[in-house]
Order: C-alpha cells, then structure tokens, then sequence
C-alpha cells in the first residue's frame, strides 16, 4: 500500500477533479493547495528530507525530538492566551508568571495583541516569528519596544521585521527556564520554522500542520514540504499542536473526500462541528489525534487515500 513512484502531473489532475467534484465552495484552495503539496511529494520516498541530511539521520533526529520530553524539569509552567487576529489568525502569548517574560508568537495584529497584554497585565519580552508572512510579522515594528526580542527564521532574516535574533533548524534557546527546539518547518514559506517547548508539551507550527491539514505551499519544493510535516509526526502524541488559522472546517471537508471510512477522522469532524457550533476554537490538537484523521500525516501509509486519489502501482513520474 506503500506508494513508490507517482506521477506529479496525474496527481494534479486527480486533486483538481476532486475539487469539480466537491465544488469550490466546499474545498477551500488552501486545503486543496496543500492536498497537492503534500500527495505528490510522496512521488520522491528516499529524497523528501531535504537538509544534506540521509534519511537515516532524519530518523535519529525524529528520535532526538522525543528525547526531549524527558529533559531536565521546566522552571515553571506557562501561561497561554490565544485569541483571534484580522479574520481567522490565532494569536498567542506565551507567559512565564515567575519571570515576568512574555512572547509574542507571530503578531498578525498588534492592536489586538496590546489589547489582551494590558488586559492581563503582561509586558511584552519576545517576539517569535514563523515566518515572514504579513499575517505574521505586521505587528513586529509597532510591537517592539525597548528590551523586546524578535526571533525569527535565518532563511528569511531579511524579511521579518525588526529581527534580533535568526533561529534554524537544530537551535535550542531557554524562554523563562523553558527550553525551545527549533524545527525547520519549510514548504509553505522556504524558512518557515516551528517552536517546539519539550517541556510544555506544545509545538507552535504556524502555517506548516493545520488541524486535519496542512499550509499551502507558495515557496518551498514537496520534497520540503512532506519532510517537516514528517518531523512534526515524529513528535511525541502527547504534543499540542498550535497552528496559526481556524481552517479544521474547510480542511475536514477534504479530509472526508479521500478517506472517508476513517472512523477516527469521522469522529473528529463531528466533535470539530460541534464546537464551531458554539463558536469555540478547535486549536491547539493533539499530535496523536491528529496522525489518525488529518490525511497530510497519513498519505504515505493509508491505503484508502491513496486508492481515492487514484494512485496504483504502476504510477511512474514520466506519466
């Protein structure tokens, strides 16, 4: 059931007969961007780690990525506000009630961001930024105050405002006693990074892994694109996965077109109805959740989707 070779070019037709078949007021372009992104990067098994790195060393990294949980005890539990930004953005703030120190995970607003600091007393200390996206970083220059830190990718150093400090892959800070693991998250921007906390359990991804999805590729290759959301699998289930959008409506609908007889993906969709029936937010995910029903963390292994889209075994790239 495992895909070995697959045609780039019939991939992209079966997707986009999904779309006419589904409608495009269905299936966002954002879910069905990522669908191709992510289905025809499959095409390229034994080159999708993308880093100068052999898949056996992604494997010790994936390994390494677990290890983390079980590091030295976090100087103090973390406070979490997230909020809604511009449309569909997910602000965070990230706060250390010991220390004082607060981080700002990407800023798409800053007004909105002022507004939930001073309602909760907070000061700003740090700015982490995914990557550099207007949604992003377009409240870095009003946000930065004296003493705030930015960080940000070093494959996009040039693009995030106001940038103190450049991070890639393999980088390990401390935030308030709590120690941060950069990922190399590439594919919906070619630096896009994550910030995993071992210790909080909590992975901020930005626009790499959606709920029952995954970001649109606009810069980076599939190979990229297939071998960070392969990385962010490798991470223990018990992490919470923090996106950066409330897409899991429009991405479930997808998500049922390939592998409808998934009865965890099923029940998934009606627990994400339900609470967007109430208005209530459907991020942060569980990783474990989400390798059982999104089809981005399980088109390499589920026979299902890859019989609904089309793929046999006799699929070649010259086709």
């Amino acid at each position: 059931g495992i895909i070995d070779t697959v045609s780039f070019s019939s991939m992209t037709s079966r997707l986009y007969s999904f779309r006419k078949l589904f409608g495009s007021n269905r299936i966002s372009g954002c879910a069905l961007g990522a669908a191709l992104t992510v289905l025809s990067s499959t095409a390229y098994p034994t080159s999708a780690w993308v880093l100068s790195t052999s898949l056996s060393n992604f494997q010790a990294n994936a390994q390494q990525h677990r290890s983390f949980s079980s590091m030295k005890a976090e100087a103090s539990n973390l406070s979490l506000a997230q909020f809604l930004c511009l449309s569909d953005n997910y602000g965070y703030l990230v706060h250390d009630p010991v220390t004082g120190q607060t981080a700002a995970v990407d800023t798409p607003c800053a007004k909105t961001y002022n507004e939930e600091l001073n309602r909760r007393g907070w000061k700003l200390t740090h700015i982490l930024n995914t990557h550099h996206h207007w949604d992003h970083t377009g409240g870095n220059l009003e946000l930065k105050e004296d003493g705030v830190i930015v960080v940000g990718p070093q494959n996009e150093k040039e693009k995030i405002p106001g940038l103190d400090k450049a991070v890639g892959e393999g980088d390990v800070f401390e935030f308030a006693g709590s120690e941060v693991i950069v990922m190399d998250a590439g594919g919906h921007t070619k630096g896009h990074i994550a910030y995993y906390f071992p210790g909080q359990s909590k992975a901020f991804v930005g626009d790499c892994l959606f709920s029952l999805g995954c970001g649109k590729m606009f810069e980076g290759t599939p190979e990229q694109f297939w071998s960070s959301l392969e990385k962010i699998r490798a991470l223990p289930d018990e992490t919470l996965i923090y996106c950066a959008h409330e897409y899991t409506s429009s991405n479930a609908k997808f998500a049922m077109s390939v592998e409808p007889n998934n009865t965890d993906l099923v029940n998934r969709v009606a627990i994400v109805k339900a609470k967007r029936a109430r208005d209530e937010p459907t991020i942060p995910s569980l990783l474990g959740e989400e390798k059982k029903a999104n089809p981005f963390l399980r088109v390499d292994f589920s026979e299902e989707i890859q019989k609904n889209i089309g793929v046999t075994s006799s699929d070649t790239a010259a086709q």
